[in-house]
């Protein structure tokens, strides 16, 4: 099978058609791929450090209000599908898969006009600008959520899951946590804002330290590396006990995760995918700054099944983050029984569903 990804901006976009990918290699259905995406998006870095073919090229998104930018951005948009054409044409393959962000739509859009079989993946419960515009042209659409589906022509929606959900599925507790000199027989309560960290979480953690010292479980503090300095320069100030690690940022966090109790983080679709395929309970803390507050949709999803307690960025503070964490590290039978309401949402064969569609269109 001759694949073309493209997807970008965030881990979010990227992750999952890295997923499908892994698994296509696995199962030796690949024969050549291609990825697209933009020199300025993070998939510039992260699809060549894993020496994946990359082909580069220039767009960017809408501004959500009138802008003489937007004007650029057409003009962006017209000369990319004309070069992914030549990218598609040279290539030639099976199929093109889409994963988010804006650079997929001018390939995604090529592809579909030169009638070359394509999907893609939304991940999230609200469909993004670019997967919205893209399910007017595109063959099939993969969803991870099925509140998402009536935004997308009905015909054309398979619900497969998030394809990251199934690279984490099989991973189990390797005792990671003594990394961090943390004991791998104590429940841990990670706290992570994300790959760049969220400073409202961080606040609250740095206000209810004192507290969480003196707690008979362990804390795992993941800062995000761009506010780390500032998290070291106000711990200087306080006792970090040893049940307490404070760490910048973790490459590797899925190989961390099979030991975690409970999360408390923001509700990303990858996230979220991670947290289903392992079933560990969580409180979710929506980002507030994302399109169509779509973090807040996706982590009610999961609340409405008994996974998850979720608590807003405004209501956040050290005193509510002790309240909650206390409520589930505090109460094992509660932690096993919101873990095994994830379990039950999660996907573990979502790779393998969504090759699945990429297989039906080729036949």
């Amino acid at each position: 099978m001759r694949v073309i990804f493209s997807g970008g901006g965030t881990g979010g976009h990227i992750y999952p058609a890295l997923a499908v990918l892994e698994r296509l290699k696995e199962r030796d259905l690949l024969d050549e791929v291609l990825y697209i995406g933009t020199e300025k998006g993070l998939e510039s870095r992260i699809i060549r450090q894993k020496q994946i073919p990359f082909e580069a090229i220039e767009l960017q998104g809408f501004k959500r209000s009138l802008s003489l930018e937007n004007l650029k951005t057409i003009k962006l948009f017209l000369q990319s599908t004309r070069r992914a054409k030549q990218i598609l044409r040279d290539f030639k393959p099976d199929v093109v898969v889409g994963t988010g962000g804006y650079v997929s739509s001018a390939v995604l859009f090529a592809a579909a006009r030169l009638h070359i079989p394509t999907v893609i993946n939304e991940q999230n419960s609200v469909a993004g600008i670019t997967n919205r515009f893209l399910g007017r042209y595109v063959d099939r659409i993969s969803i991870a959520f099925p509140e998402v589906a009536e935004q997308f022509p009905k015909a054309k929606v398979v619900l497969t899951g998030n394809p990251r959900a199934q690279q984490v599925a099989g991973i189990k507790p390797n005792q990671r946590l003594t990394d961090f000199k943390l004991q791998p027989t104590i429940p841990t309560l990670l706290i992570f804002g994300g790959s760049r960290g969220a400073e409202r979480i961080n606040a609250a953690f740095l206000e209810a330290l004192p507290e969480l010292n003196q707690k008979d479980y362990q804390v795992l503090f993941v800062s995000g590396r761009v506010h780390y300095a500032k998290i070291q320069k106000a711990l200087a100030e306080q006792t970090v006990a040893a049940n307490v690690a404070v760490v910048p940022y973790i490459n590797d966090m899925q190989t961390v995760l099979p030991d975690i109790a409970v999360i408390l983080g923001r509700a990303g679709a990858t996230s979220l995918a991670e947290i289903t395929a392992l079933g560990i309970p969580s409180i979710l803390v929506p980002s507030p700054y994302v399109t169509n507050d779509h973090q807040t949709k996706n982590a009610q999803s999961l609340v409405s099944h008994q996974a998850a307690e979720m608590i807003t960025e405004n209501e956040l503070t050290g005193t509510s983050l002790l309240k909650v964490t206390d409520h589930l590290m505090q109460n094992q039978s509660l932690r096993q029984a919101m873990g095994e309401q994830a379990r039950q949402l999660g996907v573990p064969d979502a790779a393998d569903r969504f090759i699945k569609v990429m297989q039906d269109l080729i036949h």
